[in-house]
């Protein structure tokens, strides 16, 4: 009876999860046995969430079935729902509708978040979001389609409720995609509205002045102390009673962990993401790992905190991927730590913002800029060829990409 490593999500951190336990396994040549590593996933793609906010989304996946199959990887194609912590093993819903059942004896939660979304009355009905594959593309159709309806300015007018990361590279994004969707001459609106006083409140003051630049020289407008109330079919309210009239509103709000980990006994933080000792194994549940957007994971010896962004997936799955083969074999595992830490903000046409260390200190910005984030977008943050030395090699925990 082989033993059984059991990947739930197939995202950065899980895709890279199971290269790193192949990766392992194939040092140590599995001399005690064999293990079998599986990875579940509702599909066989890799989405590249970073890049959801720009047009054609539908092309921003890239398979994972060659790399998995290259590296010894066994696909199930899956939606996990229910994980039995103490039978070790996992249920799941397959692309058919029938049922599963996985016994695992090692287990790495890599099952990511999704967009929070408050009970603000009609967002679930009438804003769009670029969160998840399917809703960024959801998004572009409607886009497309702003040309065939009556030209008002409720049409030409975007609505982007948070101003966060997402929301102003979505907001900066949406000049190109409005000149293409109604004309090069169409004259339209951007309204990016934020709750806190100013813009990109978590990203703090260092890149502020840059972003600000690029949002008045695409023309976009500000609404900084005002929280949306209701959206409807015409637009959003906001507490203060400002009523705007928008064809188009886009919600950015912040993550939260999938609700996977709540079915865990270990503990949780504030978005919902499980606890991990230094080597990812989640506090107090035996043979769980967890990684990427599911754990919250300390970076460096001052205690912070990974980020849920694709820049800490990589690397964490990487880690957890040869810490849960190094567990299972009896080996020694290693601890994860991440203590570089850069961003480099899409600012659309303007450009782009690239800055290091947690208190962002400006490095580059403009078309430079730009073509680091074009770089890190189009490259580096896609897996490597379906060749199993490369793909085993790439798959070392030590390596660090901006999100």
């Amino acid at each position: 009876m082989s033993r059984k490593i059991v990947i739930v999500g197939g995202g950065f951190a899980g895709l890279w999860g199971a290269l790193g336990a192949a990766r392992l396994l194939d040092m140590e040549g599995r001399a005690d046995g064999p293990v079998e590593i599986a990875l579940v996933s509702p599909a066989p793609v890799l989405a590249m969430r970073p890049r959801l906010h720009e047009s054609e989304p539908e092309g921003m996946t890239t398979p994972i079935l060659p790399l998995l199959e290259a590296a010894g990887v066994r696909y199930i194609q899956g939606t996990v729902d229910r994980i039995h912590q103490r039978d070790q093993c996992v249920e799941a819903t397959s692309a058919d509708g029938g049922r599963l059942t996985l016994s695992y004896d090692r287990l790495l939660l890599t099952s990511g978040s999704r967009m929070h979304r408050p009970e603000v009355p009609g967002l679930r009905e009438h804003a769009f979001s670029v969160d998840q594959l399917e809703e960024a593309v959801a998004l572009d159709r409607h886009l497309k389609r702003l040309a065939s309806l009556p030209e008002t300015p409720a049409r030409n007018t975007v609505v982007v409720v948070g101003g966060g990361f997402t929301g102003i590279e979505v907001a900066c994004e949406l000049p190109a995609r409005l000149r293409a969707a109604l004309g090069g001459d169409a004259a339209f609106d951007i309204v990016l509205v934020e709750r806190g006083a100013e813009i990109g409140p978590d990203l703090g003051a260092g890149p502020r002045p840059v972003i600000e630049e690029a949002l008045d020289k695409l023309g976009v407008t500000r609404v900084l102390g005002a929280a949306v109330v209701a959206v409807d079919t015409g637009g959003v309210r906001t507490a203060d009673g400002r009523r705007v009239e928008a064809a188009t509103v886009i919600w950015t709000g912040g993550p939260r962990a999938s609700a996977l980990t709540e079915q865990l006994a270990g503990e949780r933080d504030a978005l919902g993401r499980l606890r991990v000792e230094d080597d990812l194994r989640v506090a107090g549940v035996p043979g769980v790992f967890a990684a990427g957007d599911v754990a919250s994971a300390v970076v460096d010896d001052q205690g912070k905190h990974a980020l849920m962004s694709c820049q800490h997936a990589l690397d964490m799955g990487r880690h957890a991927g040869h810490n849960v083969a190094a567990d299972l074999l009896g080996l020694p595992t290693l601890a994860y730590r991440q203590p570089r830490y850069v961003t480099c903000l899409d600012l659309g046409g303007w450009g782009a913002v690239y800055t290091e260390g947690w208190d962002r200190q400006v490095k580059m910005a403009g078309a430079d800029a730009k073509a680091l984030k074009v770089k890190i977008n189009t490259q580096w943050i896609y897996p490597p060829s379906a060749d199993r030395a490369t793909l085993l090699a790439a798959a070392a925990p030590a390596r660090a990409v901006a999100g």
